[in-house]
């Protein structure tokens, strides 16, 4: 997908098809790559930006019934939404495709697949790597579906979850994890950790989930940065990877080193979904 040029035919291959993007939480990177991705491919976008305000969710209809009315307009839909197992039920209403492209605290498939590929990409290897999950693990999506992903597909995956106590991984993925005989520990010390690892995968600590519990966030946010000091404990061959947006939780200055690979990770994000939509729409 990397190679697709305007004007080839490759770039024509979706041409009269469209996908609808339904986002009833914010979204800069993913909406947008999926947009540009169908737009790459010769195909339309129908958009809904802060759906939960500006979709009839605000006047009470249900989830299942704007799937069942969005799919007569569009050959496929993608779907973010705040609660966890909201794209399953939507993929149940309808029978056009429908990509998650994030659940609440559930799930972000896509992202852990442009994750993937990303360490593919810059360490040349998937199996045999050890990689350090850090900042919110509790809510992070980002985090719990690359786990699962890795885990399940690759051989002597190890993880090290690095994160404060209100954030911690949850236990369903640390039971997930026993199941599938990958190694995981916990630790505090991240500088520590950031020397032994193939990869650190650094997470903000999100807001916008604790809701009233604002003394638990104010004790969880920026109990580990990464910065100069943890970049120059790092082996060469290493990585540091983000979700993205940061906040304060990875300084600019580690922006010039090569081994920031989270911009790189987030261009990534437009070939994995326009090879996603190519597979999903049979062409």
């Amino acid at each position: 997908m990397e190679d697709v040029k305007p004007n080839t035919d490759e770039a024509h291959m979706l041409d009269g098809r469209l996908m609808a993007t339904l986002f009833y939480e914010p979204s800069t990177r993913t909406r947008l790559s999926f947009e540009s991705a169908m737009h790459r491919l010769g195909g339309g976008v129908l958009s809904t930006e802060s759906a939960k305000e500006f979709s009839s969710a605000a006047k009470g209809e249900t989830l299942e019934d704007t799937m069942r009315t969005v799919e007569a307009y569009s050959d496929v839909i993608v779907l973010r939404h705040f609660e966890s197992g909201s794209a399953k039920r939507g993929a149940a209403a309808i029978d056009i495709p429908l990509i998650n492209a994030g659940d609440g605290p559930g799930q972000h498939p896509t992202q852990a697949l442009l994750d993937t590929y990303t360490i593919q990409r810059e360490i040349g290897r998937l199996d045999s790597v050890k990689v350090a999950l850090v900042g919110d693990l509790a809510n992070g999506r980002t985090v719990r579906s690359l786990a699962y992903l890795l885990a399940e597909n690759y051989e002597n995956v190890e993880f090290v979850f690095v994160a404060p106590p209100v954030v911690e991984m949850g236990g369903d993925i640390k039971s997930f994890l026993d199941k599938q005989g990958s190694k995981w520990e916990e630790a505090y010390d991240l500088k520590e950790v950031a020397s032994e690892v193939d990869v650190l995968y650094q997470t903000r600590i999100q807001r916008e989930r604790f809701q009233d519990r604002s003394e638990e966030y104010e004790s969880a946010k920026g109990k580990y940065v990464v910065n100069k000091d943890i970049m120059e404990v790092m082996r060469p061959d290493s990585i540091v990877m983000h979700p993205l947006p940061r906040l304060d939780e990875i300084t600019t200055e580690c922006d010039p080193d090569p081994r920031s690979a989270y911009f790189r990770q987030a261009k990534n994000g437009l070939f994995i979904r326009m090879a996603l939509l190519k597979v999903l729409l049979k062409v």
